[in-house]
């Protein structure tokens, strides 16, 4: 059966492209009106969210030690981190000059690591699309060797059903010429033809 094709719109594809700068851009944005909200110069808010940035990285760096790491995870911690020093610097700085720069050095960061997850994805699809046109082809392969087949043998078995009406045809006209004698074929070392016997069921 033929697969339906679906088509899928541009914001869907453009979404995953655009979600590092919309999460930087969030955290900023969050940041700020925080700033004004009194989180400006405020000592305890800093100290605050430098304890909790630095728990997030120790975190990741627990979390990709060791042979049995877990990179989702050590990548979620160090995101973290990352996020709470920009929402910490964009809530304690006077200006937007700072909170501007770590966003584009935050931004530039987090699609330098996307850009590694999109190429193992894009190799992972490639790599099974072809895997899945590998065995469409054999399967392809298969059915038309087994067409060929059944027509071979249907075509063979028609033949011989030919042969067999023919050669009856010849012999019951051959057995009405006058003269005929069956046993001088046998005697001749010709198989004994078998009699047809039709049997009527009432």
């Amino acid at each position: 059966m033929n697969e339906p094709i679906t088509y899928r719109h541009w914001v869907m594809d453009a979404l995953p492209k655009a979600a590092p700068a919309l999460a930087t851009s969030t955290v900023l944005i969050l940041g700020r009106i925080w700033n004004t909200n009194g989180a400006e110069h405020s000592v305890g808010n800093a100290a605050l969210m430098t304890v909790l940035a630095t728990g997030a990285a120790a975190a990741g760096a627990f979390a990709s030690a060791g042979r049995a790491g877990d990179r989702t995870i050590a990548g979620t911690a160090f995101a973290t981190s990352g996020g709470l020093v920009l929402a910490a610097v964009s809530g304690y700085a006077d200006g937007i000059s700072l909170p501007l720069l770590l966003w584009v050095l935050a931004t530039a960061v987090a699609y330098g690591l996307a850009a590694r997850y999109w190429r193992t994805d894009r190799r992972d699809a490639v790599a099974y699309e072809r895997r899945i046109g590998e065995k469409r082809e054999d399967h392809v392969h298969i059915e038309r060797v087994e067409t060929i087949r059944g027509r071979t043998q249907i075509e063979v078995a028609r033949e011989g059903t030919a042969y067999a009406e023919a050669l009856a045809q010849a012999l019951t006209a051959r057995a009405t010429l006058p003269g005929f004698d069956p046993a001088a074929l046998t005697r001749a070392g010709l198989p004994e033809l078998p009699t047809a016997t039709t049997h009527k069921e009432y």
